[in-house]
C-alpha cells in the first residue's frame, strides 16, 4: 500500500509540472519509498514560477509561483555530510539564499565520483542548473546516473534529481530565479558542534 501511495504522490508531482505521466516499472516503484508521505497538492501557476525552496530535512525541491502557491515538488539527494558547506570538497550542500546563475546542457558531461567505478558518462542528466552560491563554486541542481540515491545524502554538495524530474523542471526555470536551501535539524546540530 505504501508503494502505491508513493507512486501516486510521484505522479501527482510530475503531472503538476506539466510532464506527461508515465507508468512505473516494479523497480522504479521500489525506489519510490524515499518520497514523503505527504500528498502533494500543487495549485500554482507554471507561467508565474518564481522561486525554489530546497529542504535538506525533507529531501525535496519545491517550485512556487509569485503568489506563493506550489507549482511542483520533487524528491532530491543532497550532500553526503551534515552541516553548511565550509570549503570545497567537504561534501556538504550550502545553505542560504542563492539564485540560478546558468542553465547548461549537460548530457555529454561525465564525472569520476571517487567510488572506484571510474568515469561515468552522462551522470548529470540533460541539464546542470548552476547556482550562484558565493563563496562556493560548482554547486548546482542536476540529474543522476543513480536514481536509487534520491531521498538520501549522496552527493558531493549538489542537489540531485531523477532525470525525468529535472527535464520536467527545467522549462519552468530562469536565470536569476531565487533558490533557498534550508538546513535539516541534523545539519544545525553538526554546525553547532564545530
Amino acid at each position: 500500500m505504501k508503494k502505491l501511495f508513493c507512486m501516486i504522490t510521484l505522479l501527482a508531482a510530475v503531472v503538476a509540472c506539466g510532464a506527461k505521466a508515465k507508468s512505473l516499472s516494479a523497480t522504479e516503484v521500489e525506489t519510490e519509498n524515499t518520497l514523503s508521505a505527504e500528498v502533494v497538492v500543487a495549485d500554482g501557476d507554471e507561467s508565474k514560477a518564481a522561486y525554489i525552496i530546497i529542504s535538506k530535512q525533507d529531501f525535496t525541491l519545491s517550485l512556487y509561483d509569485s503568489d506563493d502557491r506550489l507549482v511542483c515538488r520533487f524528491p532530491v539527494a543532497v550532500g553526503k555530510n551534515y552541516g553548511n558547506k565550509q570549503r570545497s570538497g567537504d561534501m556538504k550542500t550550502p545553505e542560504g539564499d542563492f539564485s540560478i546563475q546558468q542553465i547548461q546542457p549537460a548530457s555529454d558531461w561525465g564525472h569520476d565520483f571517487g567510488d572506484g567505478k571510474g568515469w561515468i558518462p552522462n551522470c548529470y542528466g540533460n541539464w546542470f542548473i548552476r547556482l550562484k552560491t558565493p563563496p562556493h563554486r560548482g554547486i548546482g541542481i542536476h540529474g543522476t546516473h543513480a536514481p536509487e540515491s534520491i531521498g538520501t545524502r549522496a552527493t558531493e554538495g549538489c542537489i540531485r534529481l531523477r532525470n525525468a524530474d529535472l527535464d520536467s523542471l527545467k522549462p519552468l526555470l530562469r536565470v536569476g530565479m531565487p533558490v533557498a536551501i534550508l538546513p535539516s535539524d541534523a545539519d544545525r546540530e553538526a554546525d553547532a558542534e564545530q
